[in-house]
């Protein structure tokens, strides 16, 4: 092999090229699956996006599964040709598709086969498209994550429901993630796994994104700013309840 340019660089660097040409090949075609994305607002769906801009950043190839919102249905392409798919799957209830392990296994497998995908990301419990996903991709042999972002409990009908399908799905997953200790503790004992594949990625906030503009303070009036969920939450009701009451 013939010295490269680029060698003094890597070597600069501490790389060897056997490093570096590891660095090169190990680039994944990851599918980001889940039930909640854009045009619909919320948490998980910001997540999803932001989470995908960084993997592109890093070289990867990110596309996006979700079912159709209205009109938009079909390949449609965001910020830096991140590409998402709108399957024609009916919804149930709150942006939820209905579970029927039938009609979108063979449109996920479409999917999976046509982008050549190597990581298969989940995310959300109550995602039904995200369970389906995370299965069809196991019986085809792809590696499959999957990113739990809310706590639940166990008494209710519904927790009871999703634990158990959360458990079942989850049997034969390579890796999971959670957004806090809490949630990881809480994703443990629901879905009984084991601790050991569990990791825990805490979620970011930019202060400088929530700094108040101090022209704009009135005199006499104590006055912050909260950031606050974009679905209506615990966190939005006492933000409101606050601000009315000029806490």
């Amino acid at each position: 092999r013939k010295p490269s340019p680029c060698d003094a660089v890597w070597q600069l660097r501490g790389i060897t090229h056997a490093q570096k040409y590891t660095q090169e090949i190990m680039k994944h075609r990851i599918c980001m699956i889940s039930d909640f994305f854009y045009p619909n607002m919320g948490g998980v769906e910001n997540h999803i996006y932001q989470l995908s801009q960084c993997l592109i950043a890093r070289g990867h190839k990110v596309v996006v599964v979700t079912h159709a919102y209205g009109d938009r249905m079909g390949v449609r392409y965001l910020s830096n040709f991140l590409k998402v798919y709108y399957l024609p799957v009916q919804v149930l209830y709150d942006q939820v598709t209905f579970p029927t392990m039938l009609t979108s296994m063979p449109l996920i497998r479409e999917v999976v086969i046509r982008e050549g995908i190597t990581i298969l990301h989940g995310h959300g419990a109550f995602s039904a498209l995200c369970h389906e996903g995370i299965l069809a991709g196991r019986t085809m042999g792809v590696r499959a994550v999957f990113t739990d972002h809310s706590l639940f409990g166990f008494a209710d009908t519904s927790s009871v429901i999703t634990n158990k399908l959360l458990e079942v799905v989850l049997t034969d997953i390579d890796h999971v993630v959670c957004v806090s200790y809490t949630s990881k503790e809480n994703t443990v004992l629901r879905a009984s796994l084991q601790p050991a594949i569990v990791s825990v990625i805490p979620n970011a906030v930019d202060s400088l994104c929530f700094t108040p503009d101090p022209a704009r303070r009135r005199p006499g009036k104590g006055e912050g700013e909260c950031p606050l969920e974009l679905v209506s939450v615990k966190t939005s009701t006492l933000g409101t309840a606050a601000h009315s009451n000029n806490i």
